[in-house]
């Protein structure tokens, strides 16, 4: 990978979005609202957000292909929760909307500026 491939804004935009994405996930289901008091099993849905982590930090254009499409998952389960009645879980859902959307767009960029360059 060149390093003016890694420098692209997208890269940084996936890197920050997936990173953020995380600790969302984490202190949603831990801390802010999670579905049982105390805490959720499903916290450990941000394990599977960490696997891409050290190939979309590298640059990995397989890695950024792949997650693009496991990240639709999440987005789909922050849209039904935005529909949740209370209001910490709604806007929680909403920033990982948000979060899923910026990461979705700048891997498609990241993989369209790398193929482009190479």
């Amino acid at each position: 990978m060149k390093p003016d491939t890694l420098r692209h804004w997208s890269y940084f935009s996936a890197c920050a979005s997936l990173i953020a994405l995380i600790a969302l996930s984490l202190s949603w289901e831990l801390w802010l609202s999670p579905l049982r008091s105390g805490g959720s099993w499903l916290a450990l849905k941000a394990l599977v957000l960490c696997l891409p982590l050290p190939g979309i930090l590298k640059g990995k254009i397989y890695t950024y292909q792949y997650s693009s499409m496991l990240i639709l998952i999440y987005f789909a389960e922050a849209v039904m929760r935005i529909f949740d009645a209370q209001t910490t879980s709604r806007l929680c859902a909403a920033a990982a909307v948000l979060l899923c959307t910026v990461f979705f767009a700048s891997c498609l960029i990241f993989v369209k500026q790398s193929k482009q360059r190479a």
